[in-house]
């Protein structure tokens, strides 16, 4: 299951709903056949199909109305749920478009061949994703000498995913090249 987005507030009285999108093209959302909602502390075996209606934008809200969800009531009953789908439902991407899913567990590596760690998450910050890079066992020695207060933990950098910074993404080879330097 890729989890696309979160399901927020209701809007009005007509069960439309606010959510929180994990992507940069909800709209393309809308032409698949059915969504999956669940909590996220649910097994994703208990999720349950909807069907979206509508998707617009408001002001600068993503509103979707869900098939069955007709009245403020049961627009609040959704609130907090992730929705997503199972990955043959999601539509194709460009060449240069990844599902944040994808992104993952990416090793990566800087211009001067220097492990800097795997991505961990991505988070949408505004004017675009962020990705956050975790050191692990195979960190070149002296790329992540920063540790976190207790002594223990190497420090996680936030890279801007933008194409100044992210030069490569081979999801085939599991790397992702970025212009950042070690020690910044």
């Amino acid at each position: 299951m890729i989890v696309l987005g979160r399901i927020g507030a209701p809007c009005g009285v007509k069960g439309w709903l606010r959510f929180k999108a994990y992507g940069d093209d909800p709209q393309t959302w809308a032409q698949m056949p059915q969504w999956w909602l669940g909590r996220e502390d649910e097994d994703v075996a208990a999720w349950r199909t909807c069907k979206p209606q509508q998707l617009r934008r408001q002001g600068g809200d993503w509103l979707v109305k869900l098939e069955q969800v007709d009245d403020r009531e049961s627009a609040a009953a959704l609130a907090g749920c992730h929705f997503g789908a199972p990955r043959p439902q999601l539509p194709p991407t460009a060449s240069d478009e990844y599902y944040w899913d994808d992104l993952i567990g990416l090793q990566v590596v800087n211009e001067s061949g220097q492990t800097l760690g795997r991505v961990s998450a991505m988070m949408e910050a505004g004017a675009h994703a962020v990705a956050a890079i975790e050191a692990d066992a195979t960190t070149a020695p002296g790329a992540n000498d920063a540790t976190n207060a207790a002594g223990d933990k190497p420090q996680q950098r936030l890279l801007p995913f933008v194409d100044a910074v992210v030069k490569e993404v081979d999801l085939a080879a599991g790397v992702m090249r970025v212009a950042w330097e070690a020690h910044w």
